[in-house]
């Protein structure tokens, strides 16, 4: 299981990576472990505003179905164009080629709220 370091993290298993005030997000290495298999991907339109904690997407997996929620407020600026076609990049690269969104913050602090990869490394020891 990995935990970037540079990345942050949050109780329902998103990442974040900040970059000169957009987030790029996605689903970490644990969700998409107990997920399974990828085979759909629902994303919002660029252009889209997202809320904090709201869910903004969907995936399903050959074992459920589950939302997927905003770690941060703002505007969706970028979508992942390759996972509808190819969902499974979620699977075999969480943190690189399936990652999900970008958005554009609108309150930069809410990042500062979010764990570090040695807490949340912690976190889904509990679970």
């Amino acid at each position: 299981m990995e935990f970037p370091e540079d990345l942050k993290y949050t109780e329902e298993h998103e990442w974040v990576l900040l970059e000169d005030g957009i987030v790029t997000v996605g689903i970490t290495d644990f969700a998409q472990d107990s997920l399974g298999d990828v085979v759909f991907v629902e994303l919002p339109e660029v252009g889209t505003m997202v809320e904090e904690g709201k869910a903004f997407g969907v995936v399903e997996s050959v074992k459920a179905v589950s939302d997927v929620y905003a770690p941060v407020s703002g505007e969706v600026v970028e979508v992942n164009e390759d996972l509808p076609d190819t969902p499974e990049l979620i699977n075999t690269s969480p943190y690189e080629d399936g990652w999900m969104i970008k958005i554009r913050l609108t309150e930069p602090g809410q990042v500062d709220d979010l764990m570090d990869a040695e807490q949340y490394q912690a976190f889904v020891e509990k679970e």
